[in-house]
Order: C-alpha cells, then structure tokens, then sequence
C-alpha cells in the first residue's frame, strides 16, 4: 500500500484505497484459508483503517453504510463484503452514484442498473445533476440522523438539482471537507460546531495549511467559529454557498466578515427555506443565460434574410456536394448559427443581454470587477489592453520573451519601449521570468531620469509557458512603492485554470489586486508605510533594491488579466477572456478601452465561441476545482513515474524548481515537489514565499540524453510514431501540458511509450559499432553540454533610441520604415553580416525575428544585432524563424536610413 505522503490530492487517495480494498477482498472471499490470506487481511485492515479517517467526508457511501461494511469485515462476511466495495468502487469510478441510488446489498440490486452509468453523454445530460451539501455541527448518532431525515425530506420532484448531506463536527473537518470533497456546493454551518478535529493525519495536515494553517486557527479560538468558517472557506474556495445559522443578534453578525455567506438563519429550523435557497444559490452558477438563449434560438422557426447561407444548415441541406459536413457536425451547429442579435442573442460590440449577463457571471467567477470575453483569441485581448491604456511615447517595461501580440501591440500604440530580461536556463535553452531585483532597478533608473511620469505599464507573462509562475501580489506592491499609478497587464494566457485551485489562486492578478485592495485600506498598512518610509529616507537605490518595499496607502490598484480560456479551460478554440480590476476604470479608461475593443473585435463574432466561453464559466464554478484537482494529480503522477523509473532515468530528466529556478528565487530551498523517498512537499509554502515557483501542470521533460534535440523528439518520434501531440521544444527539452482533460490512461501511455523509446535506445547501443557508439555520445554531448548562451536584448540603435541611459526605444518608426524596400538590405547570415559586424558597423534589425521555439522575438525592429544574438541564430537548428528568409538573409536598415533618422532626431 503506497504511502498518503505519495498522493497529491485526497481524491486520488480516496479512489485507490477503495480500488486496492476490492482486490483484496476478492482474493479473501475466494481464497479465505490460502496462504497469502493473513497477509492480504491484514492489509485489507489497513485500508479500512485509512479510508475511515476520510470516508466522514463524503456522502456516498456514507458513514452508516461504510460502517457495516467494516462490521461485516470483522465478523468475516467476506462474500457479502465484496461484493458492497465492489458496487462502491464501481459506482466512485463512474460516477454513478450522481445518477441514482446505489444498493450495496444482492437482494436491493436492479441488473439493469449497472447500464445507467454507460448512457451516452445526450442521455446522461437530462439526468439531475448531483451534488453535497456540508452540515457543520457537533451533533450525536441521533441528532445527525434527524438533521439528515430533515434536509432529505425537503426534496420535490420538481427540484432542478439533487443532493445529499454530509455532516462534520468541527471547524477544521470543514476546512478539510471542502478541500477534500469536489462534490461539495454549499455548506450549512450550525451554532454547535467546535474548532478542532479529532482526525490526525498527515495529508490533513497538508491540506489545512492551504486554508490557513495552524497559526491562523489559533487566532479564532476565543472567537465565533461561524463566521470565522465562511471566511476561511471564501479563501480556499470560494465559488461555493454558505448559510450560517445562528443564536447571535443581527446587531452582532453585523459587520463582520461573512466570506460566501449568501444568507444568515436566525434560531430557526426552516428546513424547506434553507433547501430552497441551496437550490437557488447552485441555480445561480448553473445558470448560463448567452447559451441558454442560443438554444431557444435554435429551436424557433425563422425566415432568414440577412448574411449567412449556413444560417440554420440552409446551404447544406440544399447542396447535393456537402452533405457530408452536415453529417460530421450535425444540426445543432447550423441551427444556432446566425448573425442576428435578436430573440435574445445580444452584441457582442453593445452587450445589453444575455451577453452582459455571461459578462458579469465570468466576472464574478474569476474575481475581476469587468469581464470581457473574445472570440479571436489572447492575442486580440493584448492587443485591446494596450491600444486602450498606453498613448504614444508612454514608456512600458515588458519581458523581452513574452507572446509576439505583445511587441506588436507596442507598435501599434506607439509606445517607448523598456525591455526586461529573463533570467537564462542556457542549459536547457530557454528562458525562465524577470526578476524583480530587476524590474525595481529600471524603474529606479527611470525615476532618476525624471521619467517616471510617463511610465504607463508592466508587462510580465504569468505563467510562461515553461511554467514560471511570479509572486505576482509582492511584484505589484514592490512596483507601486515606487510608481503608485502604475498599470499591470499579466498575461495569463496559459493559467486562467489557476483561479480554481486554493494553491494556484494566490498567485493570479484578480486575486492579488483584491487582496491588495483590501491591504491598501488596513491601518496596519498605513502604520508599516509610514514607519518604513521613515526609515528609507534618503536611501540609495541599492537599499531600496535590498527591501521589500511597501506601497502608499493611497496607490492604486490597476490590474488586467488576459486569458486563453480554450487553452486550459473548456471553451472553443480562440474563446479568450479579458479581466479587469482598475481602481480607474470607470473614470479614465473606460471609454478608450470600448474604442480598443471594438477597433479589434469583428462584427461578426462566433456564436458558438460565446457559448462555450458561457458554459465554460459554469463548469468552473461547480466543477473546476474538481478538474483542476485530478490535473495537477496527473501531472504529479507523470514526474514521480518517470523520475522514479531507472531505466528513463537513463535518458530522461524531469525538470525540477530546482532546475528551472535559480537558488536566490527560492526562498523556500524546495528543488523538488517529489522526494522518491519522503513523498510530495506541501507546496503551499513554496507558492506563498517564493518569488517564483514552477507550475507542476507543466512537465519539461530533457530528452537531450536520447541523441535527439527537441524538434526531433516531438515530430519524428512522439508525433510520427506514437500519435502523441506536444506544442512546446527547446533544443534539448520538450514540455508535456496537462490539463482539466488529461485522464490517468494518457499518462499511463505516456509512460508506456517512454519506456518502449528508452528501450529500444538501450538494444540499439548494445548492437552498436564502437564509431556508432561515439557519434551517439557526441550527439549527447552536443546537445547537453555544448550549448550557446542565451542572448540577452541588446540595445535600440540610435536612430530610435533618445536615451541611451534609460534605454526604452520606439517600435513604430522602425516597423513602418522597412515597409519601403529602399531602406532596407539583406545580408547573409553566415556571412556578410559577421564581417560588418566586425568592421565595427551597428547592423539593426529591421523586422521582428521569431524563430520557434523558443516562440518570442529574439530581434525586433530597431534593435542592434549582437555577436550573442547572432551567434545564438546560427546556432539554432529549427526549421521555422518568422521574418528571416534563409534565400536572402537577415533584413537589416541601410546606413544611409539610419543616418537620416539620427539627424532628424537631432533636429528635433
């Protein structure tokens, strides 16, 4: 039996523990005398010992049927034992028991019964969905008994939603339960409850310190549990519902913070009022009211007369060559395809409707104050930030390797651009994040050169796409000590999943801008600031870089977040999301953003992508923690498999936090989430300290040691051969991404395919010749050792350049200027431009050059080409480098243009 300390979530736990207990019991029942008997029934003790330290908190299949099954365990009724864990683990692994009653006795079975749970998905869809409702009270056998029989008995046919109870005695069971349990929607906390569990546990233990540890529990003791629970439940989760029922006045309650209290019951027992508002508050998050009306759309009679011959399937229905179309889609699709904004289906460009509606329930879900969705993807949402925040010649601090969308935005704004520098994994080849020692340094710099006026926006990738994750409330707080107005845009293309897991959330923009708001209004804060503003009188730079700075109470807080909803969440491809948290967007951007918006959004936007943005918010609020749970066990599973595995060992390495993040950003010392002998770190203190950590969703996995680079590894052989699709290579890496979809069978043919590659490279080295033995250590050498530092950004030439010191450039004059092919000259890379180069002449680029991977711009227009940038481009040996025609060269400026736009700089 594998120990706790080797599971990430308890779900996982849960689920093998009642799989192992089956098989042992099988053998018992037909094997009760065998030799191996005393042996597997000690184990099978065992695992009744662990699941009864957490079956309390789930409702199937409940505390009294869990404990007949123990007393049939210890008075030996093992065929009847068997066969109730049988029906059990059948039933948790389908899910079943969302959809009808279970029996766990022969003679209560229906045969037919076991079928229900292989309907297909349309069938399984009018179903009522399922869910548990957490009773929190320290009640007897009998009490319990009564509160369930009450809260069961409210049940109607007409209910939209069933659920069942679960009830827990204490504060900390209650923490632990919604932690635990995915199927928990609202929780009911009684008078009766006590602060602490009788439950000793180590997973528990780890699972408590998400909700806010040891420390801050000790805090609440003397004071009144409830309202104390609704609080700490907001923190870990809080899409959820709570109803406090209470003996205390309303003058008391009053004031307080009540977390997700949706309703306060005074000193009654309304058993029906508290059923029906259960059911209105998950009615709330169920709602989807953009898809809602796109159905009813679909299902009126109409006459088309505006654009769209696909409107309604017309064109395919009619059409003797298309047919199979129709067939591979099917009806729907068509029928909810229109270009009209009636009958409910409201603009996209003027939402007023069903759209605003979705708008706002995303909002609310993802914590911003506006939501906007897009239905053109990350890169369009960029772009519309920007186009509606910055102003020609405002400077903006932007990672150097974030998503080109970005460097284009910055043309199209005409604004000063300050390029940040990740920190180099040269070892690896690619990048990590910017630090903020960094990030503060410029702004420093900025500040002396009397700029800091203009200083508009940062702009940082969270998380990149290797998985960096920053500590994005300390960035922000540390950023507006010194420029209190300053705007972040963080592009959280690859993390919109984050705002569904207690550990992620902490480190998203609209959780840190609310926090921050929330700080920022505090008189503690206010006291800290001015007593560190005493202190930092008259300090240099190089102590303000040294201290964590804090902001003035009167900053404010200006956060937008951009996500891919369809790259890690359930949505349509290109179905993106806009969030805003803008102290000052109702004053001074509002308007600028709604031109930005509509000068990048069609007008004839995707009903369908819509749709799916909508339903995709409801399943996150009822079941992305859920999902994002089973993700990172997924992820989890796939680092322990193969680093424990000696023969991948061999020529596979899991990249660690300590690989990926130097030893300075990890405050923590944690270099593995994954210890093959102590089990999984908590890595809730890792994310709350650290100033970076490593989303373990993401597996980069170095390959170098196979002889093939990344580009190789991904398309000959995961591709090619084994059907395995990646998006991600480095020269000697490639990146595997879970997400709420991956299934534990892909992961297991992950590892399969892994082990098969590893050893057919083993058969083939031992039949190797002694010369085919050395090219194969070569090409490893080549690969793992023999790699070509990372360039940094080197500098604006110049011509668009005004300050040297500070360094931000101008992106628009050079974009434009190499529209006219007169200005412009292609040298070779691999020879003319070295011997310029060496001449001492400044050859600058004069387009964006994106080579991929790594997928981000190692030139831009403008910049000065480096014998770094220019040996790491020779170096490359991927078959796709955006803006650079291997028939003619690098495109680079004349001198005779340079020249000319230096005098009219000068002139000026």
């Amino acid at each position: 039996m594998q120990s706790m300390n080797d599971y990430y979530s308890a779900v996982q736990l849960r689920a093998d523990r009642w799989s192992s207990l089956r098989e042992k019991l099988d053998f018992l029942s037909k094997n009760p005398d065998g030799r191996r008997a005393k042996t597997v029934h000690a184990e099978a003790a065992k695992l009744f010992d662990s699941l009864a330290l957490i079956e309390r908190y789930w409702a199937f299949p409940g505390t009294a049927a869990f404990d007949t099954m123990r007393r049939q365990f210890e008075h030996n009724h093992l065929g009847e034992l068997a066969y109730a864990v049988s029906r059990v683990n059948r039933a948790l692994s389908t899910g079943a028991y969302r959809r009808r009653t279970i029996p766990l006795d022969r003679e209560g079975r229906d045969e037919d019964q076991d079928e229900v749970s292989l309907l297909p998905p349309d069938a399984r869809s009018l179903a009522k969905p399922y869910f548990e409702v957490m009773i929190v009270d320290d009640v007897n056998e009998h009490q319990e008994r009564w509160l369930k029989t009450n809260m069961t008995s409210m049940r109607r046919v007409e209910d939209d939603f069933i659920y069942e109870p679960v009830i827990v005695p204490s504060l900390q069971d209650a923490l632990i339960g919604v932690l635990f349990n995915h199927n928990i929607q609202a929780i009911i906390v009684r008078p009766g409850l006590k602060l602490e569990s009788d439950v000793e546990l180590p997973i528990l233990t780890r699972y408590l310190s998400r909700a806010g540890g040891a420390e801050e529990l000790e805090d609440i003791a003397n004071q009144d549990l409830g309202p104390e629970l609704c609080r700490l439940i907001a923190k870990v989760r809080p899409e959820l519902d709570a109803y406090l029922v209470t003996d205390r006045s309303v003058e008391d309650i009053a004031g307080l913070d009540l977390g997700i209290c949706r309703r306060v019951f005074y000193n009654q027992e309304d058993f029906m009022e508290l059923h029906l508002n259960i059911l209105r508050g998950v009615q709330a998050r169920y709602n989807t009211p953009f898809f809602t009306a796109l159905k009813e759309y679909s299902r009126q009679p109409t006459g088309v007369f505006h654009a769209m011959p696909i409107s309604r399937g017309k064109s395919i229905t009619r059409s003797h060559w298309i047919q199979d179309m129709g067939t591979f889609y099917g009806p729907n699709i068509f029928l909810a395809e229109t270009s009209a904004t009636s009958g409910g289906l409201d603009s996209l460009l003027e939402p007023h409707g069903t759209i605003k509606e979705a708008q706002e329930l995303a909002s609310r879900a993802f914590g911003s104050k506006q939501t906007f969705f897009a239905t053109n993807g990350t890169s369009t949402c960029n772009k519309i930030v920007v186009q509606a925040l910055v102003r020609p010649d405002d400077i903006v601090l932007v990672d150097r390797d974030c998503h080109k969308s970005h460097h284009y935005g910055m043309v199209l704004s005409g604004a000063q651009v300050c390029y940040l520098d990740s920190y180099p994994l040269n070892e690896y080849s690619m990048y990590g994040a910017v630090p903020l020692k960094e990030i503060k340094a410029q702004l420093l710099k900025l500040k002396a050169a009397g700029k800091l006026d203009r200083v508009r926006m940062l702009l940082l990738t969270n998380c990149t796409f290797d998985g960096i994750v920053y500590n994005v409330e300390r960035v922000m707080e540390e950023c507006l000590a010194i420029k209190p107005d300053l705007v972040f845009l963080w592009d959280e293309a690859w993390f919109a999943f984050a705002r569904f897991g207690p550990t992620y959330r902490q480190r998203t923009g609209m959780n840190a801008a609310n926090n921050l708001r929330q700080k920022l209004r505090t008189p503690e804060h206010e006291k800290a600031y001015a007593k560190q503003q005493e202190k930092l009188k008259d300090a240099d730079d190089a102590t303000l870089l040294k201290t964590r700075l804090i902001p003035s109470p009167k900053a404010r807080v200006r956060v937008y977040a951009t996500q891919s909803t369809h790259k890690t969440l359930t949505s349509l491809r290109q179905g993106s999301m806009i969030h805003v948290n803008d102290q000052d967007f109702k004053g001074q951007v509002e308007e600028s953003f709604h031109e930005a918006y509509m000068t990048h959004t069609s007008t004839s936007p995707n009903y369908q992508i819509i749709a799916s943005l909508d339903v995709g918010r409801r399943q996150v609020e009822l079941e992305g923690f859920e999902f994002v749970q089973r993700q990172v066990e997924a992820a989890m599973s796939m680092r322990r498999a193969i680093s424990t595995h000696p023969l991948l060992q061999k020529y596979f390495k899991v990249l660690a936090a300590g690989d990926m993040i130097p030893e300075e950003h990890r405050e923590s010392g944690v270099t593995s989430y994954y210890d093959p002998e102590q089990g999984w770190t908590d890595t809730w203190n890792c994310w709350e300290k650290d100033e970076f950590v490593l989303d373990a969703t993401r597996v980069t996995l170095a390959v170098g040691g196979t002889g093939w680079d990344g580009d190789t590894f991904k398309t000959d052989i995961l591709m090619d051969k084994y059907g395995i699709q990646i998006n991600k290579t480095s020269r000697n890496t490639v990146l595997f991404m879970t997400n709420i979809g991956t299934t534990r069978s892909s992961v297991a043919y992950l590892i399969e395919v892994l082990v098969e590659i590893a050893k057919e490279l083993d058969e083939k080295l031992d039949d190797a010749s002694k010369m085919e033995r050395l090219s194969f250590e070569k090409r490893v050498k080549n690969l793992m050792q023999d790699l070509p530092p990372l360039p940094d950004f080197s500098y604006f030439h110049p011509a668009f350049c005004a300050d040297p010191h500070t360094g931000e450039g101008d992106l628009r004059t050079p974009f434009f200027l190499a529209y006219d092919e007169n200005n412009c000259d292609y040298l070779d890379l691999n020879g003319d431009i070295l011997l310029e180069i060496e001449k001492g002449r400044e050859v600058v680029s004069a387009s964006f050059i994106i080579p991929y991977p790594p997928g981000f711009p190692i030139l831009v227009p403008g910049q000065v080409i480096s014998r770094e940038i220019l040996a790491f481009m020779r170096a490359l040996d991927v078959s796709e480098i955006h803006g650079y025609r291997a028939d003619l060269g690098l495109r680079v400026f004349t001198d005779e243009i340079l020249a000319k736009q230096v005098a009219k700089k000068t002139n000026k």
